[in-house]
């Protein structure tokens, strides 16, 4: 699973019969980069991932991708990569919260 925070939402009208009615979010991956991590690093790039779980801007969400991300949808034969699965409300590393949800 990938860490990663909502920095807003993809809107296509046209797209593949099995994706309507999706809900597409641009996350980026988040960074730990060492157990003294004190905050997160942005990753450097971004990616689209199918919303499951309602996640908003901000949010800071569980994605995976591959096929996890299939079944994670439930259809198998849907064109996903990467889908959030959690919304996450607490990062601890080392003892230190990197993050906590509002």
């Amino acid at each position: 699973m990938i860490l990663a925070r909502v920095e807003g939402s993809v809107v296509a009208t046209k797209k593949h019969p099995r994706m309507t009615g999706s809900k597409f979010l641009l996350v980026r991956p988040l960074v730990v980069d060492s157990p003294a991590a004190r905050a997160f690093k942005p990753g450097s790039s971004t990616l689209v991932a199918v919303d499951s779980m309602g996640a908003g801007e901000g949010e800071v969400v569980l994605i995976v991708q591959g096929s996890s991300a299939r079944l994670a949808t439930d259809d198998k034969d849907r064109p996903v990569d990467a889908v959030v699965v959690g919304i996450v409300d607490t990062v601890d590393v080392a003892k230190h919260i990197l993050y906590r949800a509002h």
